[in-house]
């Protein structure tokens, strides 16, 4: 579904990403992990075309992401809030990213029935302009923009960011039956491991811009990755 080889991106000197293959299968839930300054973020912006690398390329079905926009038609993503439009209303946002996709006004509002745990009444009806909600609410309008298209692959960055304990858990049961009942490929990031764990069904380390660890979540894993970190402290 999607491959890197041999990518590289710099800063002046200072390495980001230095990975000379890695190959996410279709219907994968793919977790990045790892510290502030590791790459995660500079990875995914690799993979939604956003920067050029130094060398190497991101395949998306086969196909490299600078080279042609077919991706676009099957991916979904949320990076950050500056990825919002923030003159609109959330209502306008859904209805503009559906147009994008061909989505009417029936279809988008069954659509957006799935999330109306996730939104709390603080999203729909409000008749605030994006710019106005709080940290939280704009990360769930960008998660929920991200996922109208019903994309093939979804790539959200730090998506528990910003969010409430209850929203947390209803994000990861979203995710879950999501990929459950569409076998989608889901790429995310974060810095909680315990999101990671209870989400993904295969784990990445990322430490100064490469992959140290790539493990299949299973029993053990996450205490493989914990006594990595916990090492790191004691160095």
């Amino acid at each position: 579904m999607i491959s890197l080889e041999n990518l590289l991106k710099k800063y002046g000197s200072t390495i980001a990403v230095d990975i000379e293959s890695l190959n996410i299968s279709q219907g994968e839930i793919f977790g990045l992990v790892g510290n502030n300054g590791a790459g995660k973020t500079t990875l995914l912006r690799l993979m939604l075309d956003l920067l050029k690398p130094e060398r190497g390329q991101v395949f998306s079905k086969g196909i490299p992401v600078y080279q042609s926009e077919h991706w676009k038609n099957y991916t979904g993503s949320f990076i950050d809030n500056n990825f919002l439009i923030e003159f609109l209303k959330p209502e306008e946002y859904f209805e503009f990213i559906g147009s994008l996709y061909s989505v009417d006004a029936e279809e988008l509002k069954r659509r957006l029935e799935i999330f109306q745990i996730f939104m709390n009444k603080e999203i729909l009806g409000t008749n605030k302009y994006i710019r106005q909600l709080s940290s939280g609410n704009k990360q769930k309008v960008g998660i929920i923009g991200a996922m109208i298209s019903k994309p093939e692959v979804l790539i959200l960055d730090e998506p528990f960011n910003f969010l409430d304990p209850g929203s947390q858990i209803s994000l990861k049961k979203i995710l879950s039956k999501y990929h459950e009942e569409s076998t989608k490929t889901i790429i995310v990031s974060s810095h909680n491991l315990n999101h990671i764990s209870d989400l993904s069904t295969r784990i990445a380390l990322m430490e100064k811009g490469k992959i140290i660890k790539d493990l299949k979540n299973t029993f053990g894993t996450m205490q493989e990755i914990e006594s990595y970190f916990k090492l790191q402290m004691e160095i």
